[in-house]
């Protein structure tokens, strides 16, 4: 393996960073979730005294996802941070010429993967309701959490809907992935709510005409995924549910409330956008786990 100064670290970090954006096109989060867990790899490096990339063998990687285990991160963070450093001596292997691949027989913790929280319909009902639709922003905020809930989008892609991607006549969203778009119903009653919101509210609370965001802040700004979320736990404390209840759990709610209806796991797949229907399936095991809840309180001899 060729000897590069760990000073040569940051620039082969930005090469991949790069590769990463414009190669394979990962989003901004992901691309942001690689950076940190590669600084704070550099970071143990230079703790230890290694200085030169060649330093760094298999023990010392498996060194440093036991610092931290120790550190009190989970097995979920362990696991990525192994998978970040088999990605970044991949690339350094296909495209920077290395030899040696350290990261390639680095055991990573098994994850057991948990259930997804969820709402019940009536939970839901009444979140919704919260919002007051007497002022712009209770127009906007309603017209948010019943668009969410009622096409199941992740809240980065919420937050990054324009215009342009609502088709009102139709009654569908334009949703852009990574590799491609989907088109998703919205349902009449999040329609109401986001013409009441586009018609009434938005003109009013943007600071420029120019401006293609859906959803804006009190600036006129498009919003953020940080101001959404303190939205929600408003909501939810103002309708005094006791689950802790963030955007990703009316995306859950969303596809659990469609399984349980008659939906087929293809169909949901298409409208949450996962690639893998194996991501999909987590939802049918949910509805499994409650009919076997049901057995066990109703029926007589179980």
């Amino acid at each position: 393996m060729k000897v590069r100064e760990m000073s040569n670290v940051e620039a082969l970090m930005g090469k991949y960073f790069s590769f990463l954006e414009k190669e394979k096109k990962l989003s901004i989060n992901t691309l942001a979730s690689y950076r940190r867990d590669l600084t704070q790899f550099v970071t143990y490096l230079k703790l230890c005294k290694i200085y030169q990339l060649h330093e760094v063998s298999h023990p010392i990687l498996a060194s440093y996802l036991v610092d931290l285990g120790q550190k009190g991160r989970s097995a979920a963070t362990l696991t990525r941070a192994g998978a970040t450093l088999r990605s970044f001596y991949n690339y350094l292997q296909a495209q920077e010429g290395v030899l040696d691949n350290p990261a390639k027989m680095l055991t990573l913790p098994k994850i057991q993967k948990s259930m997804p929280s969820i709402l019940s319909p009536e939970e839901v009902e009444l979140l919704l309701e919260q919002p007051s639709c007497m002022d712009l922003k209770g127009l906007r905020d309603k017209a948010m959490l019943e668009l969410l809930y009622a096409c199941g989008i992740r809240v980065s892609e919420l937050m990054g809907l324009n215009l342009e991607d609502v088709s009102l006549e139709l009654g569908v969203i334009r949703c852009k992935g990574i590799d491609r778009e989907r088109i998703i119903p919205i349902g009449r009653i999040a329609l109401v709510a986001l013409k009441n919101y586009t018609s009434t509210a938005r003109n009013k609370m943007i600071s420029d005409k120019a401006e293609t965001a859906l959803f804006v802040n009190v600036n006129g700004k498009r919003m953020t995924r940080q101001g959404f979320w303190k939205l929600v736990k408003h909501y939810q404390e103002k309708a005094c549910i006791a689950k802790d209840i963030t955007p990703h759990t009316l995306r859950h709610s969303f596809a659990a409330h469609l399984l349980e209806n008659g939906a087929d796991l293809k169909s949901i797949q298409e409208m949450l956008g996962h690639a893998d229907i194996s991501t999909t399936q987590i939802y049918a095991q949910l509805s499994s786990s409650k009919i076997k809840n049901v057995y066990e309180r109703s029926h007589p001899r179980a």
